[in-house]
């Protein structure tokens, strides 16, 4: 697909967006938060919301803010210092943030997550409920992880992953991922559009990261990986390229274009593909691998071989191809790993009489599976 239909099409379909800023985005050489930056992010954000369209903001920098505070020289190496800077930046990041979105009469609400708040299903939806709370009351969620608590963010990027899942969260439309780079490069050249992120864009990233932030491209092409399988649209962009968002909205070409899948995930699949935490593996043959593959099938307990992990009935389960050893699909499954282990291998009409009872014919429902 052509990057500018590409872009066409964001303009027409794009009303609820998510906005990720790194911290390089945000602070500047010294790690000190950069007022004139989100001056210029309120700017742009405002004027979005008073067009109609519904934003959420994931900003990180409450680390690069608790540095400028303490006058640190460089960023802390251990966790529980990197917690505590967190702690101590991330009031002063939305006293900024609360005084600057001020100025263009927008009201905003601090919301602290970990990952713990998408494994969850209740908690899950009590978040859903919440950011869209917020928007009825035309306020401007900013979205961070709760660092003081949680190492995710710490360990595992710049909130870009944390960005994805609030964008597949919400259903939105657009994540754009503002950083300090153009987008994403093949040498020399910023490439318009990717089509897929697959081991070949993959291997374009340049896995340097810079001196304030933990994420990098890698993280980037990961985070849109995940929001375009769920059938929405990324883009990588620098968030100190004038009016930004305006731009990249206008279809002008500019950054990275991720093009989604032509499919939508539902919201209940969302969750169990991408933002559960498993609680173990179902091991299972090639028949059973390629009927869950290519002939869209339920799994039964005759394609099974082994069982991995403790977990009870309604749990979500990684199904496991047995000759590749790669993840093929994720699920929630009808039966307890105790259970699956003395069915396992059987014919369904079997099952009752090994278990006394056979509430379902299915271990997973195809309805409740996701195919990775």
């Amino acid at each position: 697909m052509p990057g500018a239909e590409t872009r066409r099409r964001i303009v027409e379909q794009a009303k609820r967006i998510v906005v990720k800023v790194g911290t390089n985005a945000l602070c500047d050489e010294q790690g000190r938060v950069d007022a004139p930056s989100i001056r210029n992010l309120a700017k742009q954000i405002a004027g979005l919301m008073s067009d109609g369209y519904s934003v959420t903001l994931v900003a990180s920098g409450a680390i690069g803010a608790g540095i400028g505070e303490m006058n640190m020289s460089a960023r802390p190496k251990t966790v529980p210092m990197l917690q505590a800077v967190a702690a101590i930046g991330q009031g002063q990041l939305m006293r900024i943030f609360h005084d600057t979105f001020a100025r263009y009469d927008v009201k905003v609400a601090q919301v602290l997550l970990t990952r713990d708040s998408f494994s969850d299903r209740t908690r899950y939806l009590n978040v859903r409920n919440t950011l869209q709370a917020l928007d009825e009351l035309n306020v401007l969620p900013i979205i961070n992880e709760n660092d003081a608590v949680s190492v995710d963010e710490i360990c595992f990027g710049d909130n870009d992953m944390l960005a994805a899942m609030v964008t597949n969260l919400l259903a939105a439309d657009l994540l754009v991922l503002l950083t300090v780079v153009d987008g994403v490069y093949d040498g020399d050249e910023l490439l318009d559009v990717i089509q897929r992120v697959d081991e070949k864009a993959m291997a374009l990233v340049n896995h340097d990261r810079s001196s304030l932030g933990v994420g990098g491209m890698a993280t980037k092409l990961t985070a849109a990986d995940l929001v375009t399988r769920a059938g929405e649209v990324a883009v990588v962009a620098n968030g100190r390229t004038p009016n930004v968002l305006r731009r990249v909205l206008a279809g002008e070409k500019l950054g990275t274009v991720f093009v989604p899948r032509a499919r939508k995930m539902s919201s209940r699949r969302r969750w169990i593909g991408q933002a559960s935490r498993p609680s173990g593996r179902v091991v299972v043959d090639d028949g059973a691998a390629t009927a869950l593959r290519k002939r869209g099938k339920s799994l039964l307990p005759s394609g099974i071989v082994a069982i991995e992990g403790r977990f009870a009935k309604g749990a979500v389960v990684v199904v496991i191809e047995q000759k590749s050893d790669t993840e093929i699909a994720r699920g929630l499954t009808n039966y307890s790993a105790s259970q699956l282990q003395k069915i396992k291998g059987l014919r369904t009409s079997q099952v009752a009489a090994v278990l006394g009872n056979k509430p379902y014919d299915e271990v997973i429902h195809r309805n409740n599976m996701t195919i990775s």
